[in-house]
Order: structure tokens, then C-alpha cells, then sequence
């Protein structure tokens, strides 16, 4: 998730929907954003990725009620990429390893 569905969030999506041993969606915290974060999507979620501080804080102020135990991950990426930009994706792929099964040796590896 991030503010406005725009780069950071949507590359996440893109790079992790390739994996197909989770599902993945991605929101904006904005109401302008071009997918706003609901209640529902909230629901939905087992983790929660933000990618910056401020995004969590928007999370549990506007979605407190919704929120049921998921664990909030956040990987302090600041708005600084392009969507699908290489250093981001490897930023994603970084800062998202610990938090991810192991995908088998036959898999193979997302690269651009």
C-alpha cells in the first residue's frame, strides 16, 4: 500500500502476483488514490505492506475497526521510483525476502 496506487504499491503487485504461492492486491491510503484502500480489502488481508510510516498511521486511524490481528509490515520506501523502476524492484525484493516463503529451486527468479 501506498498513497496514491500509482508506482510503489502497483510494482509490489506486479512483482509478487508473479509468484503464485500468495495472492497479492495493492491500495492507495488516499480517497483519490487510483485503488482507495477499504474496509473490505482490509478484511481481506492476512499482512499488510506500507511502504512508508505514515501510510500504517493512516491504516489504523482510518481502519482501526477493520483491522483483526493482521500484521502490518513496513518497508520504508519512499516515493522516489517509477512504476516498475529496476532499483525498486530489487528494493521490494530485498526488503520483502524475510517476510516470504522460500520459493522451491525450480522457480525461477523474476528479473528485468
Amino acid at each position: 500500500m501506498c498513497s496514491q496506487n500509482k508506482l510503489r504499491s502497483p510494482t509490489a503487485e506486479d512483482v509478487f502476483a508473479r509468484r503464485g504461492d500468495i495472492e497479492v492486491a495493492s491500495a492507495g491510503t488516499n480517497v483519490d488514490a487510483l485503488e482507495p484502500l477499504t474496509a473490505e480489502w482490509v478484511r481481506w488481508a492476512d499482512v499488510i505492506v506500507v511502504m512508508e510510516k505514515a501510510h500504517r498511521t493512516k491504516l489504523q486511524n482510518r481502519f482501526r475497526k477493520s483491522l483483526d490481528g493482521q500484521r502490518v509490515i513496513c518497508l520504508d520506501i519512499p516515493d522516489d521510483y517509477e512504476f516498475m523502476q529496476p532499483e525498486l524492484v530489487d528494493l521490494l525484493e530485498t526488503r520483502m525476502a524475510r517476510y516470504l516463503p522460500s520459493l522451491p529451486m525450480s522457480s525461477t527468479p523474476i528479473r528485468r
